[in-house]
């Protein structure tokens, strides 16, 4: 037992693995060697994760999520229930392509709804929302809401997760927005 970090009984944690200070891994997870999770993290049920994957600060696995090799998840990014990441782009059983693999990175804060799918090769916006089934297959831009199959942008989203006005406001926390070339960015 580590005091720093609490994992379940029934999960398994390989060698070489660096867990931060306060996270939490549950029921039938497996962490691959290499990998790297931040502190305060909360790794859900039957979580998958490696090898050599970058998880940052405060992020939230939900129940049933792998996370393959080629996946950055910087702090703060919430992965909902089951959603799905790749890491090869034409995979085929009979032929070993882990010379393809494309990188996937997901930004400071950005959320992934539950049953989504990223393909690889993609970066996900800071702050960026992924609704519940979207199936991503270009970049998103910070902020951006996008939802469907495939994911098309419906608008922008606060840094506390609500939808902005059609001027770039929160009606939630009083945040104003303003337009850039990468998405929107907060008004100081």
């Amino acid at each position: 037992m580590n005091p720093d970090f609490f994992v379940h009984e029934s999960a398994y944690v390989d060698e070489g693995v660096i867990i931060g200070y306060g996270t939490r891994i549950w029921h039938f997870s497996h962490i691959l060697s290499g990998s790297n999770i931040g502190a305060d993290c909360r790794i859900g049920q039957n979580v998958m994760i490696g090898p050599d994957v970058s998880i940052g600060n405060g992020c939230k696995i939900q129940n049933n999520v792998s996370i393959y090799k080629g996946v950055t998840l910087e702090d703060y990014v919430f992965c909902g229930p089951s959603m799905v990441f790749t890491n090869i782009y034409n995979p085929r059983a009979k032929i070993s392509k882990m010379n393809q693999l494309q990188p996937t990175l997901v930004k400071h804060g950005a959320t992934l709804g539950a049953n989504c799918t990223i393909v690889c090769g993609t970066t996900i916006g800071r702050f960026a929302f992924i609704g519940a089934g979207a199936v991503i297959i270009h970049n998103v831009h910070s902020h951006a809401i996008v939802v469907g199959n495939p994911a098309t942008q419906i608008g922008w989203a606060c840094q506390c997760g609500e939808k902005l006005s059609a001027k770039f406001l929160c009606q939630a926390c009083g945040k104003q927005y303003k337009k850039s070339t990468a998405g929107i960015s907060e008004c100081i």
